[in-house]
């Protein structure tokens, strides 16, 4: 069975290339648009995965709790995608996505405050080492 690191891994190989593909399909079309196309596509992708391995029953099982905090999760995306869409019409994609990738440190923080996860010394270095890199890509 894969582990969650190859899943991470996979994860960020899929971002680099939405990067890519999202530079040229924004080009002539109006940022918002653009997401909302993305948008579509994705809710066909996932709801067909969804049905295909039946977890479409699981449906009634979501409490109240549970689907506040995913249209909550679903809000924040949305203005996110709306956010690098505009980002990637505006920027060269090799400056915007290493800055969209900041979101690593504030998902860290955000985790610290929210979930009470640990910052250790070697996960605050590579934070702040993977954030200097991300802030070198703009000079």
């Amino acid at each position: 069975m894969a582990t969650w690191w190859i899943y991470a891994l996979l994860s960020a190989v899929f971002a680099a290339a939405t990067a890519i593909l999202a530079k040229i399909g924004v080009e002539g079309v109006p940022s918002t648009l653009a997401t909302a196309v993305r948008t579509v596509v994705i809710l066909v992708f996932a709801w067909g995965i969804v049905f295909a391995a039946g977890h479409h029953r699981e449906i009634a099982k979501i409490s109240v709790r549970t689907a506040v905090f995913l249209a909550l999760s679903g809000l924040a995306t949305g203005v996110s995608w709306l956010a690098y869409f505009q980002a990637l019409k505006l920027g060269p994609a090799s400056r915007v996505a290493p800055i969209d990738k900041l979101s690593l440190a504030f998902t860290i923080v955000l985790a610290a405050v929210a979930l009470g996860e640990p910052i250790t010394w070697k996960l605050a270095l590579g934070v702040g080492l993977m954030v200097a890199g991300a802030l070198l890509t703009l000079a």
